[in-house]
């Protein structure tokens, strides 16, 4: 039993060291992506939620067009409660977004990972943050063309 433990215990040293080599080039990688504090990605993420939500509404009364929203949970949203519930949606998802890409941080950090922990949260949160800009533009193609 003890050398099944001993064992265990080797690759689990060997597992962490091949990790901990790999974690500058993992930091880096999302430097590339995105090379300021991690809290300007919290408020870009924040402003371009708001943004899309601002554009949906903008494009709802401007417009005759029924299809502003593609999204299978947005559209549910509109066509059940309203512009409300497509809120109350909006910042549901922009909250668990958060606070996954916070977790995951804070646990990395804490097992001693911080580049892990910074690629972690930028790859959780930047995804979000260019299909709401994508939505924002959309809605505000839809509006004017």
């Amino acid at each position: 039993m003890n050398t099944v433990l001993r064992f265990m215990r080797e690759r689990m040293q060997k597992a962490v060291e091949r990790d901990r080599r790999v974690e500058g080039h993992v930091e880096a990688i999302s430097r590339v992506l995105w090379r300021w504090r991690e809290q300007r990605l919290v408020i870009l993420v924040a402003l371009l939620a708001l943004l899309d939500y601002t554009t949906t509404g903008i494009a709802l009364e401007l417009t005759d067009k029924g299809y502003v929203e593609d999204g299978l949970i947005a559209g549910w949203a509109l066509r059940v409660g309203g512009f409300g519930w497509l809120f109350v949606i909006d910042m549901g998802a922009l909250v668990v977004l958060s606070l996954a890409a916070l977790t995951a941080r804070y646990f990395l950090v804490k097992s001693g990972f911080e580049g892990y922990g910074r690629a972690a949260f930028v790859v959780l949160l930047l995804p979000y943050a260019v299909m709401a800009a994508a939505a924002a533009i959309n809605n505000l193609v839809l509006t004017f063309l």
